[in-house]
């Protein structure tokens, strides 16, 4: 038993570690106290917000940088908002043909559901070849076999791909497609900036997309952390959008829009915002796009050629009420312009024919393109019948005084007009427009054939027909609106600086390369989808076909540098030598598996597979859910956004 002063000696000692171990837990409490303090300051400096990577759902990983949390340096004015329209989306008019009143034949079916395996195989491969040598990277290199990051490093193909791959039924790609794209942090880049119009067309549409055809959430949450950030490309002087977006000056809201940037960027954010707030309920995403369709809407009448854009608009105007200029003098539907006016028919689609602002943008531009920029080609005499009913789309400069002059400067970016006219005339009661586009569609696809390869070039000038001295005065006379030419021989050799060099009626071929791009075959599906003829099933078919051989690898398929020589031949280099350039370019670009294969495949499919009646697509090939009058999900009045399987 202790002693009485080893007691006392021992109740000191604890005392004093007691006192001790309170003050160091008084200094714990405080520093965690200081520690909390700090980092909700930091959370309340909205410029700077660092998130825990901490799942949130199943693989959700939410990004290191919360973009809505970022303070914005140009705040909308909250009075002026303006707001997704309300009342119950209206009926529109019926946009797909009646496929059930024709019954198509056993062999009919069986052919297509050939043509359409074949499609999907050749998915398969791009996707395997992607998955096995640039998974995440945001394209492969197909045959380097390897990957490179050309938008960002987020993934481009990994995310422009999703739809697709649940559209083809490739359930096990999709699935580890979406939980690789559920742990993408967009604070993470290989570069310093990026495209706001690419990253909201290829990863945005592809996120919304994929969440309106399966429901997953993750994508959906991925998607507004990105439309968060896109959203920052709004916060400028005159919120006009600035498509150079470096993140670092997007962070301290010193973006600026550009004095010469293209129509198609500033006007190609429209669909997929618009659906992003649809499915939100947050109406800023819809306020930042609509600034930009009223700019447009100010200054449609207002340019060189009235109706129409020019190729290049100043957005840069520090003026609020006319923060656009539109001055320039070249105007066309192909390169840096052509999805500014797609877009118009289908916002009026997505918002359920709710804004007639779209209907009127779409129209007018339309009227201008009609008279000044479609042309039919002169046609060599190489057909037995009756030659081919084609038109195809130009440019045209115009000094705003005497002078609109065509130039048959022929895009395969172009060649997605004959959708849109197609579109809009079933659209706004038009058939003439729907005429219009399928005669543009046929065109691209004559070219195709037109070429040893199979394959249209991406850019090229052809011979046209002399232009119709006057617009047609009634609707009777539509037929003669474009009025066939016939061959001149003569008109031919002068136009043309190394006559035999390309195919009639080619004159120059100013970029023979192929890049696996979608449009023409877009174009060809719609017409399909809308007018029902099966012979453009065959046209689908052959171009295909002339694709596939002319670009497939051992793993992968590539682009290819010149379409005027045929699969197997030597190529010529610059100076008419053969056999000194490779035909292929290595690329293979995101949009070949999200749009390319997409429409291939599509249009061999059954006609209720993604219906022009149920989504509309966004330039990047991505459907979205439209609007129908009924009960709405997710607590969207109006909005029947019902998931399909």
């Amino acid at each position: 038993m202790p002693g009485i002063s080893d007691s006392f000696t021992t109740a000191a000692a604890f005392h004093s570690a007691m006192a001790i171990l309170t003050a160091r837990r008084f200094q714990r409490l405080a520093l965690l106290t200081v520690v909390a303090l700090v980092f909700y300051i930091l959370l309340d400096q909205a410029d700077y917000v660092a998130i825990p990577m901490v799942p949130k759902t199943g693989q959700y990983v939410q990004s290191t940088y919360d973009w809505a949390r970022r303070r914005m340096k140009y705040p909308f004015d909250e009075s002026k908002l303006i707001k997704l329209p309300e009342g119950i989306p209206r009926e529109l008019p019926r946009i797909q043909y009646d496929f059930s009143q024709d019954e198509a034949s056993e062999s009919h079916i069986k052919t297509q559901k050939e043509r359409q395996e074949a499609v999907k195989q050749a998915a398969k491969k791009s996707w395997n070849a992607y998955r096995k040598y640039a998974w995440g990277r945001d394209e492969l290199l197909p045959e380097k076999l390897t990957g490179k990051d050309t938008f960002a490093g987020w993934g481009a193909t990994l995310v422009d791909s999703l739809d697709t791959l649940w559209i083809m039924g490739l359930n096990d790609e999709y699935k580890e497609a979406v939980q690789k794209t559920a742990t993408i942090n967009w604070d993470k880049t290989t570069s310093s900036h990026c495209s706001l119009f690419e990253t909201t067309i290829r990863y945005l549409g592809g996120l919304l997309s994929a969440y309106d055809l399966n429901g997953d959430q993750v994508l959906l949450d991925k998607a507004v952390e990105l439309g968060d950030m896109l959203y920052a490309g709004f916060d400028t002087p005159n919120h006009m959008p600035a498509n150079s977006f470096n993140f670092r000056e997007a962070k301290a809201g010193s973006l600026r829009p550009s004095m010469g940037e293209s129509s198609a960027a500033a006007g190609t954010l429209s669909l997929e915002f618009t659906r992003l707030a649809q499915l939100t309920g947050d109406p800023k995403y819809f306020n930042a796009i609509s600034g930009v369709t009223r700019a447009l809407e100010k200054t449609q009448d207002d340019t060189n050629l009235p109706g129409m854009w020019p190729v290049f608009i100043d957005v840069s105007r520090n003026e609020p009420e006319n923060p656009i200029s539109a001055k320039g003098s070249s105007f066309s539907l192909g390169a840096s312009a052509d999805s500014a006016y797609e877009y118009f028919s289908k916002m009026y689609v997505l918002l359920g024919g709710l804004d007639p602002t779209y209907k009127k943008l779409h129209m007018k531009s339309m009227a201008t393109a009609r008279n000044h920029l479609l042309f039919r080609p002169m046609l060599p005499d190489l057909y037995p019948a009756t030659p081919p009913d084609v038109l195809l789309s130009g440019n045209v400069y115009a000094n705003g005084q005497d002078i609109i002059d065509l130039q048959p400067q022929v895009q395969h970016l172009g060649c997605f007009a004959g959708g849109m006219f197609a579109l809009g005339g079933k659209l706004f009661h038009e058939p003439a427009h729907v005429k219009i586009g399928e005669q543009l569609a046929r065109g691209c696809a004559w070219a195709y054939e037109a070429f040893p390869s199979g394959i249209m070039p991406e850019v090229s000038e052809i011979i046209p027909c002399p232009a119709p001295s006057s617009a047609p005065s009634s609707k009777d006379e539509e037929e003669e609106e474009f009025p066939r030419c016939k061959w001149d021989d003569a008109t031919y050799k002068e136009a043309n600086t190394a006559p035999g060099r390309y195919p009639k009626p080619f004159r120059a071929v100013q970029d023979p390369s192929y890049l696996l791009r979608p449009e023409a075959i877009e174009s060809i599906f719609i017409a399909y989808r809308i007018t029902g003829k099966k012979d453009l099933l065959d046209i689908a078919w052959r171009m295909f076909t002339a694709v596939q051989k002319a670009t497939e690898t051992n793993e992968a398929y590539t682009a290819i540098s010149d379409v005027n020589v045929a699969p197997g031949e030597e190529q010529a280099d610059a100076h008419g030598r053969g056999g000194t350039r490779s035909r292929t370019k290595n690329s293979m670009e995101s949009f070949w598996i999200a749009e390319t294969l997409k429409y291939y495949y599509l249009i061999f499919s059954e006609p209720d597979l993604i219906s022009l009646d149920d989504y509309v697509f966004n330039t990047e090939a991505h459907p979205l859910k439209i609007p129908k009058p009924g009960k709405g999900a997710e607590g969207k009045e109006g909005l029947d956004t019902e998931k399909e399987a």
